[in-house]
């Protein structure tokens, strides 16, 4: 019986000592992986956005915080300490050149130097132009044009019959509504300025139009990327489409003159 418990101690402790060796080198083994694997990100600290910041407002400390990222996927231009971020004793605050939402990276591209003016100059495009459109609660959308949106710009001009429609502009982002050019607001305004980013050449377009007749706008969707050319359409081609001619049925012209001048109009 003795040789027999004494055996079965002995087994006892093989076990035991081979259960703990193989927990010992699972753990080891564990945190050799995970010290290689950390060594591999060679994480840094970034700073990133603590609450979401308008365009044009001032970057202080308690609007920011840091996070930890990997070096190896770090984006050009990211901050990765205070120190060049926020300023220093008696110097000038930089601000957002675009807005940044809560948790974004801050990204030298997107805040201006320490003091500097931001403005919807830094939103605008290689060599392209700020025009302002005079606009009411009809031509403007019923003020459901926010910044970033993008429109199509209608002439309308003439009286009576010889009024005419015309798309002059296709496309444009509208880089302010009135004094707001936050393109996260949600908030519809009725508003009587629309600025848009066009070409020099389309800035004189605009120009020329508004004095013209009235402009309107027409808001995309956001999917939309078809520019076909579009022709002018008449107040006389509505009605025509509104009473159709009956097929075979000839249409027939009179002369009107007023003075020396004749014109040719349709009737039925």
């Amino acid at each position: 019986m003795r040789v027999t418990a004494l055996l079965t101690f002995v087994a006892g402790l093989a076990v035991a000592g081979g259960s703990a060796y193989l927990a010992s080198d699972f753990f080891q083994n564990k945190y050799e992986r995970e010290a290689a694997e950390a060594q591999r990100l060679e994480l840094t600290n970034v700073i990133v956005a603590a609450q979401d910041i308008p365009f044009g407002q001032t970057i202080e400390s308690q609007k920011v915080t840091s996070i930890k990222w990997p070096v190896a996927a770090l984006p050009k231009g990211a901050f990765t300490s205070f120190d060049k971020l926020l300023p220093s004793a008696g110097q000038q605050p930089r601000r957002a050149r675009s807005a940044f939402a809560q948790g974004e990276l801050m990204l030298a591209s997107k805040v201006s130097e320490y003091g500097e003016k931001v403005t919807i100059v830094q939103t605008l495009g290689a060599n392209n132009r700020a025009v302002s459109i005079s606009v009411s609660a009809v031509t403007g959308v019923g003020g459901f044009v926010t910044p970033g949106d993008r429109v199509d710009v209608l002439l309308t001009q003439g009286r009576g019959e010889e009024l005419k429609t015309v798309t002059i502009l296709q496309n444009l982002r509208v880089i302010g509504v009135d004094q707001t050019a936050n393109e996260s607001t949600e908030q519809a305004q009725v508003a009587r300025t629309v600025t848009v980013e066009v070409s020099p050449a389309d800035s004189q377009k605009l120009a020329l139009a508004q004095q013209a007749g009235t402009l309107t706008l027409a808001l995309r969707t956001l999917d939309s990327e078809e520019d076909e050319p579009l022709e002018s359409i008449g107040l006389k081609d509505v009605l025509r489409e509104l009473s159709p001619v009956p097929e075979g049925m000839p249409l027939k012209t009179i002369t009107v003159r007023r003075g020396i001048e004749a014109t040719e109009a349709e009737v039925r």
